[in-house]
């Protein structure tokens, strides 16, 4: 979702030296990959950063952020959140000029762009991209598919399609559709003539195993494996893409395949791709937990009750299979 904005710091900046302060899996993924990025710096672990839950021992962290402040940096950009955690890690990094987002009550930085939960991600990284004069007409992310991705996606999908790639998972299960709906989907799609195949990670198999189970007809599973990049090549190889949202998804549009994308509402606003043409986002409006009735609309609303059910129903049960369908038929059918 960053790409947007890196690519108009890179038009911005052509001869700027952009270094991607990042996760373990970022460095193989975009090492030798064409894009804004020429170096992966790997962090380690922040204890209270999304998606690193533990604390790396103290001299690790302190010796990379050493590092980091004896490179001299001009600038340094944070595009991760409201910036709670992220924005006192930032300013350690020892820039010249720090950018980002802040949320209420977080720490300041430089420049910086209020952070609002509801907001699409690329509109929202071009912001603050803007702020050191790099925007650009770009709001798509865009991702290089590399031959080797493509030769092993034509090996896993062989033949002729259209494939249709199902991904019927999402980290939080309130932002799955049922996989009984994904499952008619395929079989619909088989009667019609397409390929469907599920992808997804090794930690998502139980869910594949249901929509599997829910299926009428054989349902070939590639969940588990694929490594990024070549889920990548088989996203691109693929006629459509219908999925929760989810990473997959997300690498979909980058990649330019068509999608039928499964949104909670409030996650739309985040993360939907705004273009019709190519993209077809059917939305669930469901706010109130389907079995105690709590208000579940997360962040930005302080003065509503709710945030704190521990329930984890399918929020999506408003998107009907025909929908589902009817859009995925409509995107199969177009040159």
């Amino acid at each position: 979702m960053a790409t947007p904005a890196l690519d108009a710091l890179r038009r911005a900046y052509p001869a700027a030296h952009v270094v991607l302060v990042g996760a373990r899996w970022h460095a193989p993924f975009l090492t030798g990959r064409p894009g804004p990025v020429d170096e992966v710096a790997v962090l380690p672990e922040v204890a209270g950063l999304a998606g690193q839950p533990s604390a790396p021992p103290a001299s690790e962290l302190d010796g990379f952020l050493a590092g980091l402040r004896a490179r001299r940096f001009d600038l340094a950009l944070q595009l991760h959140g409201g910036g709670a955690t992220s924005n006192p890690l930032v300013r350690a990094f020892g820039a010249a000029c720090t950018v980002g987002l802040r949320a209420e009550g977080a720490p300041e930085l430089d420049r910086w762009v209020p952070y609002r939960y509801y907001q699409p991600e690329a509109e929202r990284f071009l912001e603050v991209t803007a702020l050191v004069g790099a925007d650009g007409p770009s709001r798509m992310p865009r991702l290089t598919v590399l031959d080797d991705e493509h030769a092993r996606a034509a090996e896993l999908l062989p033949g002729a399609g259209p494939w249709v790639a199902l991904h019927p998972g999402a980290t939080d299960p309130r932002r799955r559709w049922p996989p009984e709906r994904f499952a008619a989907v395929a079989d619909q799609l088989t009667d019609d003539g397409a390929r469907p195949v599920l992808v997804g990670a090794a930690g998502e198999q139980p869910v594949a195993d249901a929509v599997r189970a829910a299926a009428r007809r054989p349902l070939p599973d590639l969940t588990g494996r694929t490594d990024l990049g070549t889920l990548a090549g088989v996203l691109a190889r693929c006629a459509l893409v219908v999925a929760d949202d989810s990473g997959p998804l997300h690498l979909a549009h980058a990649v330019g395949t068509p999608t039928v994308g499964l949104y909670w509402c409030g996650n739309a606003i985040n993360a939907a791709a705004p273009r019709r043409a190519t993209s077809r986002p059917l939305l669930s409006w469901t706010v109130h937990c389907p079995e105690c009735g709590v208000d579940c609309t997360p962040a930005g609303h302080p003065h509503r009750p709710g945030d704190g059910c521990d329930h984890r129903p399918s929020f999506l049960d408003q998107i009907p299979v025909a929908e589902v369908v009817e859009e995925a038929r409509d995107l199969l059918a177009r040159p």
